[in-house]
């Protein structure tokens, strides 16, 4: 893959899914930034992995909720770099029951964490990429926001509306040579799969056509292509890498 930028954002970079895209990003020749909220030895130890593997990396620790903490990390990279050239708005979480027992500070939170996030990467990309007419953003969305799910709803709702954005994003972003597209996860083994039970990961996988779990590396993957030249005609997508769970 060719990559015309030098370095990449990853929020939620040190764990998990993030993880492994900042990998497969480094191993493609991009510096990486990696963002933590909390746990600085993690983040310190991926950096670490990345560069003795020949790669180039740097930590960067900030909320992606806090408006001003977010601003004030891109402005750490261009003054480091002088340039941000991709993002990956990963930063979320969950906070799963039904919707008759999800009271309000529940919903808004997940929101936050996962939408207003990417809101706020999303925006001040745009304002530091127009200026070089040149950028990708990638979202990591999620199957459930094609699909719903119960016990989601505040999950759902954030990466619904996190498609929509990107969407959004995409059309404002188009006559500024900035592209946003989104990468939709289905079932993949990560620590939060690795605690169910045999029984239900068992379902889970009867119900994918391909009869198998996603690994972290297949949405790294998926993440690299959107992010680089080869997909430069590509905006406003949704990329589904869900083993045909849902198409």
């Amino acid at each position: 893959m060719k990559f015309s930028g030098k370095n990449v954002l990853v929020t939620g970079g040190s764990r998990g899914i993030g993880a492994e895209i900042c990998k497969v990003l480094a191993s493609k020749g991009l510096k990486v930034w990696i963002n933590y909220r909390s746990k600085p030895e993690i983040a310190d130890a991926l950096c670490e992995e990345i560069k003795s593997n020949g790669g180039s990396g740097a930590v960067v620790k900030f909320d992606a909720t806090n408006e001003e903490d977010f601003i004030n990390a891109i402005k750490t990279i261009i003054d480091c770099d002088g340039e941000l050239s991709y993002l990956v708005n990963n930063a979320g979480i969950t906070n799963d029951k039904l919707a008759i027992r999800m009271k309000l500070d529940d919903f808004t939170n997940v929101i936050n964490a996962n939408l207003t996030s990417a809101f706020i990467g999303s925006r001040e990309a745009l304002k530091v990429m127009s200026k070089k007419r040149f950028g990708s953003v990638v979202n990591i969305a999620s199957i459930v926001g094609e699909m719903g799910n119960a016990g989601q709803v505040n999950y759902s709702a954030s990466k619904g509306g996190m498609i929509a954005m990107s969407k959004s994003f995409a059309k404002e972003g188009a006559s500024r040579g900035v592209r946003f597209n989104c990468v939709t996860p289905g079932f993949i083994a990560t620590d939060m799969t690795e605690v169910l039970s045999d029984e239900v990961k068992e379902s889970y996988i009867n119900a994918i056509p391909l009869k198998k779990l996603g690994e972290p590396s297949d949405i790294a993957n998926a993440v690299a292509f959107l992010l680089s030249d080869g997909a430069g005609y590509i905006t406003g997508e949704v990329l589904k890498v869900n083993g045909g769970l849902y198409m």
